[in-house]
């Protein structure tokens, strides 16, 4: 007997298959699904796997190219400031007892943690040939050899940085240099953060005009000095101590007075605030009665130069609030922010909520407080929102001077005047780049954006500081 098909169990099949028929037809004619399936055919791996090669070998064809050309510029110029110092490299070594005692030899690692001996002459710590700087002349002959470049990560100590070690291998990839951004942010004092991150960028955006523009920031930052870490703890300038801590100590002490019962306050000087205390004598006061004065700016670091009162770094608000925010994400601990143009503040908040989830802003209001009752109603909700830290941003001596008179009456453990750091942060206003930072022009930058209202302040305003600064270098501080 021979079987026939069911057709209602035909027609139910052929209804079940129209689904999936249409997801095909759909799936071959949508041109993203049509994408990703020749993306992983083995047609497609194969061209992507050729692809990553291709940029693969024009990247390291470009890196040997800016090697060669360094190698080439090393070679040039070490060989050309050999022959001009020649006769006075005889003269040392001869005046020091020949090769064998003038010369001494580091340890150092180079490229590819190949060790070497760096070049130097042996004086006294203190001596003529040091001060000059003439006891580094040795190191042209490293620089000959291929040992260091002229330009790259500082020649570090075989028990410093070891090869193996996954955060320092990149510095190895490059010789080591005399100078990069590790050695000019600590002059500029601005070096925050750790000198395998700035190696690790470098190594990273490696290129002859990055080295060109280091060799010109290299210039400046011979005039700076170089921040301390051994300085004194405190110093005086006209008259105002100083609180002289690093970026990381500063964090560190902040976070330590909000854990106390005192209220404190906190002020960031720089020229312009000393400029303002020398004819002010109620800023002057509200300047020596604030618990913390940290040194901001390059104007501070130069005065402590002409001083020789070492400023350790440059611990502006600026630079330090995305460290605060970082170094309170996952604590109790909150912020308040007070100041600036409406809206500003907000910006502000959202800013910290996007880059540090984790850190709490307890409440913001904008600067242009109208009357009595509107500040006394501010104050209230800045001690309702139970901030730890209040940041105010009404600009100097006005800041300063509104903190000292609420801090009782804020409920905050500690109080700062911040300048124009709301701005920066909002994106009202843009904060100079790196390198015109590490070259100590971030003042040249904002008179540029603000000719009219920066000119007198910067033009003007740093010649009466340096007037101020060696007049207590030669005549004594201020009463």
């Amino acid at each position: 007997m021979t079987d026939h098909p069911d057709p209602n169990k035909a027609s139910t099949s052929a209804q079940n298959d129209e689904p999936s028929l249409a997801r095909a037809n759909r799936e071959q004619h949508d041109p993203q699904i049509e994408a990703v399936l020749q993306q992983y055919s083995p047609s497609g791996l194969r061209r992507r796997r050729r692809s990553r090669m291709l940029r693969w070998a024009a990247a390291t064809s470009l890196l040997g190219l800016v090697t060669t050309a360094k190698r080439l510029l090393d070679l040039l110029i070490s060989a050309s400031l050999l022959a001009l110092f020649t006769p006075v490299l005889l003269i040392i070594t001869l005046g020091l007892g020949g090769p064998a005692k003038a010369l001494f030899r580091s340890p150092r690692l180079g490229r590819f943690g190949i060790p070497f001996k760096r070049l130097s002459f042996r004086t006294p710590e203190n001596g003529a040939l040091r001060k000059l700087g003439l006891h580094h002349l040795p190191v042209l002959i490293n620089l000959l050899r291929g040992d260091m470049s002229l330009i790259g990560p500082r020649a570090a100590d075989p028990s410093e940085y070891s090869p193996r070690e996954r955060k320092a291998r990149r510095r190895y990839n490059v010789r080591p240099g005399l100078v990069g951004p590790w050695w000019i942010r600590r002059r500029a004092n601005i070096d925050f953060g750790s000198e395998l991150d700035a190696d690790a960028e470098y190594v990273a955006q490696q290129s002859l005009s990055g080295d060109l523009g280091l060799a010109f920031r290299a210039i400046p930052a011979l005039l700076y000095g170089q921040g301390l870490a051994s300085a004194s703890d405190e110093i005086r300038i006209l008259g105002i101590d100083i609180d002289n801590l690093t970026m990381d100590e500063a964090i560190e002490t902040m976070l330590a007075v909000v854990d106390q019962d005192r209220p404190q306050q906190l002020c960031f000087v720089n020229a312009d605030c000393f400029n303002i205390a020398a004819r002010n004598d109620v800023y002057r006061q509200c300047l020596k009665d604030a618990q913390w004065v940290f040194a901001d700016g390059i104007g501070v670091k130069l005065a402590g130069k002409i001083l020789n009162r070492d400023i350790k770094q440059n611990v502006n608000g600026t630079d330090l609030f995305p460290r605060l925010c970082d170094a309170m994400q996952g604590t109790d601990k909150s912020l308040y922010l007070l100041g600036a143009r409406p809206g500003i503040a907000q910006a502000v908040a959202e800013w910290v909520a996007e880059h540090y989830p984790d850190c709490r802003i307890a409440g913001h209001h904008h600067g242009y407080l109208k009357d009595d009752s509107e500040e006394q109603a501010v104050l209230a909700d800045i001690r309702e929102s139970g901030a730890d830290m209040l940041m105010v941003a009404f600009g100097a001596p006005r800041q300063d001077l509104w903190v000292a008179e609420h801090l009782q009456d804020s409920g905050v453990k500690l109080a700062m005047g911040v300048g124009g750091l709301f701005d920066f942060y909002s994106g009202r206003i843009a904060r100079a780049p790196q390198w015109m930072r590490e070259m100590a022009l971030e003042w040249l930058f904002r008179f540029l954006q603000e000719p009219r209202r920066m000119w007198r302040r910067y033009f003007v305003g740093n010649f009466v500081f340096l007037i101020h600064i060696y007049r207590e270098r030669f005549f004594g501080a201020p009463k």
